[in-house]
């Protein structure tokens, strides 16, 4: 299995990629969450810069938040500084959209933006609202260096896995959990967050939930949107206490309450979560434990198909939590 790493994008992240480069992650993927981090293919373009071997790409892309021209040439312009070292990833969009207030995109529309995407990359002409599109032999020969670039589909469930196999893409992406078809394909990337327990050390101290939390509160998130609701929540460990903090916020902009921090800190709700006890399921769903427990997820984990785990830090010392997990695992 090959180690790779997931951030949300900061200012900060080429240096941190800089820095799992030099631990030996296989990867770096960067979320691409305009609405909290700055932007992806920036973040990506300065990363490539500074390293030479490691693995960069975007995961995932929402294809609503930019022209498949625009994702092409972007493709193309990194592939051109990090030859060989780009992949990409594409979902319905669930931060990328969610956050914003919008439904997740259907799998329809995905499977028509990749289409189009993946033949701009190739130096094809496609159809695309009614009208052909195809990029132009530049000075720059970008119409074909991103030709070679794999692609994977973030899919959750029998219906997104298929897409992916009638896409012909290069793989399969989740988060958290591993699902039940990820043995059917040759490249699949689980991506989870989590932290390696120092000694005798609890899951309820800060250090944990700082390092963590954010990858635990997910579960609250997802609960809201894909699970039933509030109702669906309260039923979670410290849910009553996350759904009474969301309550306050006006149900027009509800939105904004659930999705604050997603993936990089706790929230107001997240916070009141955790205190309430909440933070009892830590180990349920992020990877967290002794390098011993983690060892044996990523065995196990292996045993189900994976074939690229992507460890996601957080908190202020990510460059630590990068050496404490390879260190424990690699």
């Amino acid at each position: 299995m090959r180690v790779s790493c997931v951030l949300a994008p900061t200012l900060q992240s080429p240096e941190h990629i800089v820095v799992a480069e030099q631990l030996g992650y296989e990867r770096a993927w960067l979320f691409d969450t305009p609405q909290q981090s700055p932007d992806v293919w920036m973040t990506l373009g300065r990363a490539a810069e500074l390293t030479d071997t490691i693995g960069i790409g975007p995961g995932v892309l929402v294809p609503s938040l930019r022209h498949p021209m625009s994702a092409a040439a972007a493709t193309a312009t990194l592939a051109s500084r990090a030859p060989g070292r780009v992949a990409v990833a594409f979902g319905t969009g669930f931060t990328g959209r969610r956050s914003m207030g919008q439904r997740g995109l259907s799998w329809s529309a995905v499977a028509a933006y990749v289409r189009a995407y993946r033949g701009l990359i190739r130096g094809e002409t496609v159809l695309w609202e009614g009208a052909p599109m195809k990029m132009f032999n530049s000075a720059d020969h970008l119409d074909r260096a991103a030709a070679d670039v794999p692609i994977l589909i973030s899919a959750f469930g029998p219906k997104g896995e298929q897409v992916t196999k009638d896409l012909g893409v290069d793989g399969i992406m989740a988060f958290g959990q591993v699902p039940a078809g990820m043995k059917d394909f040759g490249w699949s990337s689980l991506f989870i967050g989590g932290t390696v327990l120092e000694g005798d050390e609890g899951i309820d101290s800060d250090r944990v939930k700082e390092a963590a939390g954010p990858a635990w509160s997910v579960v609250y998130h997802i609960g809201m949107d894909f699970m039933g609701g509030l109702d669906a929540v309260r039923a979670m460990p410290g849910g009553e206490a996350w759904a009474a903090q969301i309550e306050k916020t006006h149900e027009s902009e509800r939105h904004f309450a659930v999705h604050d921090g997603h993936l990089m800190y706790l929230n107001e709700a997240d916070e009141a979560a955790w205190a309430a006890g909440g933070h009892a399921m830590l180990k349920d769903v992020t990877l967290t434990g002794s390098p011993e427990e983690l060892r044996e997820r990523v065995a196990a984990y292996a045993e189900q198909g994976v074939t690229e785990l992507g460890f996601q830090p957080f908190g202020a010392h990510i460059e630590r939590e990068l050496e404490k997990f390879m260190k424990a695992v690699g």
